[in-house]
């Protein structure tokens, strides 16, 4: 079974860039999509950039301009660039494969923290 394995989080002040990137154990066959997500305490998990297997993107709309989401096939990696960080970002970040049949893979999550 695969696992996603998210790196890059941490500490970062407002305006400031941050790449997250995910990777997959072993390659992950009939994706669907590959996606981040990101929660915050009490709150549902919210869905911030999606890249489907056509390449077309979708972004939540608080992270429009910002953020970027990319995949690289060959290293089975799912990336996502923020740039112009808001304290607003602040959350774990998750990675997500979505599957042919509608199964979810979810990374660990990691941390990131905007703040002076």
């Amino acid at each position: 079974q695969a696992r996603l394995v998210e790196s890059g989080g941490g500490l970062v002040q407002p305006g400031g860039s941050l790449r997250l990137s995910c990777a997959a154990s072993t390659r992950i066959y009939n994706i669907k999509t590959r996606a981040w997500y990101r929660q915050v305490p009490g709150k549902q998990r919210e869905l911030v950039a999606v890249i489907t297997s056509e390449d077309s993107t979708n972004y939540a709309e608080s992270v429009k301009g910002r953020f970027t989401i990319s995949r690289d096939n060959a290293k089975n990696t799912v990336d996502l660039q923020m740039t112009s960080l808001k304290p607003e970002d602040t959350a774990i970040y998750y990675c997500n494969i979505k599957i042919r049949s509608d199964y979810n893979y979810w990374g660990q999550g990691t941390q990131v923290t905007v703040s002076t």
